[in-house]
């Protein structure tokens, strides 16, 4: 099996069968009815795909995007073919970031063609589960998009979870006021929750047209409806996610200019102490021959005594009001 193949398959009453060429074995498929090809394909190359394309007969606006890529979540409907677009997202625990993959189907009366870009979400769990339950690949290749959907939006799900343990642990650093937090570290938090909107929020839409679409069969509907909950759900989440993270830096914005307006004062403080000695210190140093107090016997030490008593009082002074 080529490495751009991962798995294929043909599938009689909701039981795998070897399959060879899939061309060949769709054909087969059309020509009694019964049944349906189920090829996974990784990362292909142009050729490789359009290889591929020669067999299945896909839709050319289709092809078009799946060749370009980076395209944004959606499912289009054509005469004899479904093509839908998925962005897999995974959470790197020793990061927190959230790395973006895609998944495009092709999902026809008979088939079903996956595409998978990247290395997050493989589907072999799913042709493993729906293998064990023969009673769902019995309604073709409708349970194969509804088995991929929904991994895509549990994987949604976790990473749901993550992001906002994530921002539970932020927001409550910023709020007790720890002086390691980073303005960074809320912006970096931030990005990829707005990847995480990116594949998640277009969703929507797609799915809810899906459930009004005649090809989908009613007894499934019930399936892309709970799916379509979980994705509500999450999109949700994401939502109030960004909004408090704005919260939090601004919170955190505020935090900055405070402690640095209490820097200023600090610093007026000690210049304003420090001007004291520095003026009497900038008198006394004049080279002129007729100053008066120059023959005083204690003139030096009432001038220490004098510089020590203003210096304190300035020091308790702004301690009072709280600038030191």
């Amino acid at each position: 099996m080529s490495l751009v193949i991962i798995d294929k398959a043909v599938y009689r009453d909701g039981l795998r069968v070897a399959c060879g060429d899939p061309g060949a074995d769709l054909e087969r498929v059309r020509a009694d009815g019964l049944g349906f090809v189920w090829v996974g394909m990784k990362d292909p190359t142009d050729a490789e795909f359009a290889a591929m394309n020669e067999q299945l007969r896909l839709p050319p606006l289709a092809v078009e995007d799946a060749l370009h890529g980076n395209q944004r979540p959606k499912i289009d409907f054509y005469d004899d073919c479904m093509f839908v677009v998925l962005k897999t997202l995974r959470y790197i625990d020793a990061t927190s970031d959230v790395e973006t993959g895609e998944l495009m189907m092709f999902v026809g009366d008979q088939f079903v063609l996956t595409v998978r870009k990247g290395e997050v979400n493989p589907l072999a769990d799913v042709r493993r589960r729906l293998e064990a339950k023969p009673e769902a690949l019995r309604f073709g290749p409708v349970s194969v998009m509804h088995a991929v959907i929904d991994l895509i939006v549990d994987a949604y799900r976790a990473i749901d979870v993550e992001l906002r343990h994530d921002l539970e642990t932020i927001e409550e650093r910023v709020f007790a006021g720890a002086g390691d937090v980073q303005g960074s570290d809320i912006y970096l938090l931030k990005r990829e929750v707005l990847e995480f909107k990116r594949g998640a929020v277009p969703l929507v839409n797609p799915l809810r047209r899906l459930i009004t679409e005649h090809r989908i069969p009613k007894k499934t509907k019930p399936f892309f409806s709970d799916v379509l909950d979980h994705l509500l759900q999450v999109v949700d989440h994401a939502e109030s996610y960004d909004h408090l993270l704005t919260d939090i830096l601004s919170a955190y914005l505020a935090q900055q200019s405070v402690r640095q307006n209490e820097d200023m004062r600090r610093i007026s403080a000690w210049v304003a102490i420090a001007a004291v000695p520095t003026m009497i210190a900038g008198i006394y140093g004049m080279n002129f021959e007729h100053m008066p107090e120059l023959q005083t016997t204690y003139g030096y030490y009432v001038v220490l005594g004098l510089l020590a008593a203003t210096c304190l009082t300035l020091y308790l002074s702004f301690r009072r009001s709280g600038w030191l």
